[in-house]
């Protein structure tokens, strides 16, 4: 698993190997590496960087040319991604479209969520756009990964979040009951209010 320090190092190479290449590419952290740079301390085994357009996935791999390629440019049929991964001072850096269609803004990587529900964060000493927390607990939740979904809830609770879109999610999801409940339990119970 990789710490916060090496995802700084690793996104300082990134964003600082060829910034005109890839400055007006439009992309967003994602994955639990997002989480990571939000502050949740959880286990990170890669850096997902979500890129709007192919032309901007293709800055990326031109920018780490000289990078370690662990993933050729290539398009993946069945997840409609076209993706790219170097490593990048011995961090996993993958570069990747979603290409579904999607109207929801709920979606950490698919329709508008991404591109509208988003924060820059200080990340070492740069500054990247982070999807926000409320995205990453949904994918966690619909995965039902709680040792994931439950510290991304508690971090997020003293702090606030935004609950129309997190009940939104919720619903669009058709997450069970009892996943809320687990929820509402961990809030009443002052997990991570401390």
């Amino acid at each position: 698993m990789i710490e916060i320090f090496q995802v700084e190092a690793a996104l300082s190479v990134v964003f600082g190997t060829d910034p005109v290449a890839v400055r007006d590419t439009d992309y967003r952290i994602v994955g639990t590496a997002a989480a990571l740079i939000h502050g949740v301390q959880l286990p990170v085994g890669d850096i997902d960087v979500l890129v709007r357009e192919r032309a901007g996935v293709d800055a990326f791999s031109a920018a780490l040319s000289g990078w370690k390629s662990l993933l050729p440019l290539r398009y993946l049929e069945d997840s409609r991604q076209y993706c790219a991964s170097y490593e990048v001072n011995g961090v996993e850096v993958q570069f990747s479209t979603v290409e579904w269609d999607n109207e929801s803004d709920t979606g950490e990587c698919t329709g508008p969520g991404p591109w509208t529900h988003y924060s820059l964060v200080t990340c070492g000493s740069i500054q990247v756009p982070v999807v926000n927390l409320e995205l990453r607990l949904l994918t966690e939740l619909a995965r039902g990964r709680a040792d994931r979904y439950v510290p991304i809830w508690e971090f997020i609770q003293p702090r606030g979040y935004d609950r129309d879109l997190v009940a939104r999610g919720l619903k669009e999801r058709g997450i069970t009951e009892a996943a809320q409940m687990d929820l509402a339990l961990l809030r009443d119970s002052g997990a991570g209010g401390s």
